[in-house]
């Protein structure tokens, strides 16, 4: 007969369990978030690593067409920077050094090494990679 009074006296657990599901649904939302940005960043870093190598193996390449042409360390540059548009922003630091072998036999041969240092990017998104070429 009075349909208020039945209301009055009723509790339920239904806003507690409510807002349990929000709380432990936006702490899912905020670590998947998290989860993602560590993963774009490691992609990141692992294309400018790439970039790098690929650098330092093309610094190696003209260090190594220098060698030949010239038959010493001296026609390699110190430094090669890349204006090509997969690896812009990067340069490879050269160095060279030359080793006789053979000294005992007239014309004996002479080994050259090459260490061709890769660099791209800048800051936390910088990548380094190392190369070495010998070549006779």
């Amino acid at each position: 007969m009075y349909p208020e009074l039945s209301l009055r006296h009723q509790s339920g657990a239904g806003l507690p369990i409510a807002l349990f599901i929000i709380t432990v649904l936006a702490l899912i939302v905020v670590g998947m978030a998290q989860l993602q940005e560590g993963s774009g960043q490691a992609v990141s870093l692992q294309i400018q690593s790439q970039r790098a190598f690929f650098a330092a193996e093309s610094g190696a390449q003209v260090a190594v067409r220098d060698v030949l042409e010239a038959g010493s360390c001296s026609a390699v540059s110190s430094s090669v920077a890349f204006s090509a548009s997969a690896l812009h922003g990067c340069n490879a630091s050269l160095t060279c050094e030359s080793a006789a072998v053979n000294v005992s036999v007239p014309g004996g041969d002479t080994i050259f090494s090459i260490v061709s240092a890769g660099q791209c990017g800048a800051g936390a998104d910088q990548a380094t990679r190392m190369v070495e070429v010998r070549v006779r």
